[in-house]
């Protein structure tokens, strides 16, 4: 039978997972996922793992954050001054906004702290240094 491999495309099943059993995403109930191999759509970590499997096996992966959304990065935490925000707007603790860099660049991020004149924002993906478990049900390469 054949193993999946990079160029192939193929459907999976999965469930993605945190250490303590929190489920974030699964397609179970719904389409399978059908993507590339090694187009880099996905995180490597998943894509990685189903490189030699065959159609109709199963696995778990365990996925540490440098082969998922990265290691946390505290020069990612960024202090803005209040006038670089609407007026008006009050930002609070727990929000998510996109900000725009100078480049044009739109970039998603969550405030985490608020004073007179700055506000606090964190710039790290909401799953950077998090380990991601994968369960990966392998249905057919295309």
């Amino acid at each position: 039978m054949a193993e999946a491999k990079a160029g192939d495309t193929v459907r999976v099943h999965y469930t993605t997972k945190l250490d303590r059993g929190t489920v974030l995403d699964s397609s179970e109930d719904s389409e399978p996922l059908v993507f590339r191999i090694g187009e880099g759509k996905l995180v490597q970590g998943f894509e990685d793992a189903v490189v030699g499997m065959t159609p109709g096996q199963s696995k778990t992966v365990r996925v540490p954050p440098e082969r998922a959304y990265g290691a946390y990065r505290q020069d990612l935490e960024l202090e803005l001054d209040r006038s670089k925000f609407p007026e008006g707007f009050e930002p609070e603790i727990g929000q998510r906004l996109e900000i725009c860099e100078e480049d044009g660049r739109v970039v998603p991020v969550e405030v985490l702290d608020v004073f007179d004149q700055t506000v606090v924002v964190n710039a790290n993906h909401p799953l950077a240094g998090v380990e991601l478990i994968f369960d990966i049900h392998l249905l057919d390469i295309i």
